[in-house]
């Protein structure tokens, strides 16, 4: 098939303008196009619903006669002390408000062979992001120190216990994060919440024991030895986590 030059030239002409105008590039949108920023926010969330880092409490330290405690390595890392939580006695209450987290004690309450710790936790209300756990130790042995060991039955006001044992600053899962229907919950962030916990240690096991219901019973031949508690006996107290205002009571020991 032939094409004559008029043709070809008449094609060419028109092709041009096309290609040009497929090269040129689209035009930017008009100011009025660009997306609306996003309005600068007018007020900053409260630590406690961000981050919930540690706090300090002004006035704080240990006051109640014959106690002492330790700061979780977290805290200490960032340079906090049990001075920087309020530990107080009204009566025969302990009234708590927590800094860093901390594990409290008395090195007179010792415990040895089959027996009974209790308490009595509460909780008045949660000024925090998420539930923090409060609850007893046992088997306390060289504490405040790099060498020390201990394990702790902690309940959570929203119906989770947790069992873990420190061997210096290292934490170890006993019993993870559990629900149960005996640990009482509390209806919202703003209603108070008490929880009794006990450790029962008899006849070659330990017994953690919440609102009078044994929540996770351990055999001491598998809590006791290298790298666990050194033995069921030792200082027994109690183990609170950040941020916490509470008050403990009926602190007990007896044999059984």
């Amino acid at each position: 098939m032939r094409i004559s030059r008029v043709c070809l030239g008449w094609m060419m002409a028109a092709a041009v303008p096309a290609l040009a105008a497929a090269q040129t590039p689209a035009p930017a949108p008009a100011p009025s196009q660009a997306p609306t920023a996003a309005p600068a926010p007018t007020g900053q969330a409260k630590p406690s619903e961000a981050e919930d880092k540690d706090r300090t409490v002004a006035g704080g330290g240990i006051t109640a006669a014959g106690w002492t405690g330790k700061v979780d390595a977290k805290g200490t890392a960032a340079g906090l002390t049990v001075k920087d939580s309020k530990f107080e006695q009204k009566a025969d209450t302990l009234h708590l408000t927590i800094g860093p987290a901390t594990t409290y004690w008395n090195p007179a309450n010792t415990a040895k062979g089959d027996y009974t710790v209790k308490g009595t936790f509460t909780e008045p209300k949660q000024d925090f992001s998420h539930p923090h756990p409060m609850g007893l130790f046992i088997g306390g042995s060289k504490l405040g120190t790099p060498e020390q060991s201990l394990m702790y039955c902690v309940a959570y006001r929203n119906g989770t216990f947790l069992i873990r044992r420190f061997n210096g600053d290292t934490v170890t899962n006993v019993v993870p994060r559990t629900p149960n229907d005996a640990i009482k919950k509390a209806a919202t962030k703003d209603d108070s919440v008490t929880q009794e916990i006990a450790w029962v240690v008899k006849g070659g096991n330990a017994d953690c024991v919440i609102n009078g219901a044994t929540v996770a019973s351990l055999k001491a031949a598998d809590i006791v030895g290298p790298g666990k508690l050194e033995s069921t006996d030792g200082i027994w107290g109690f183990r609170v986590s950040h941020n916490m205002d509470l008050t403990v009571s009926k602190l007990a020991a007896a044999k059984n």
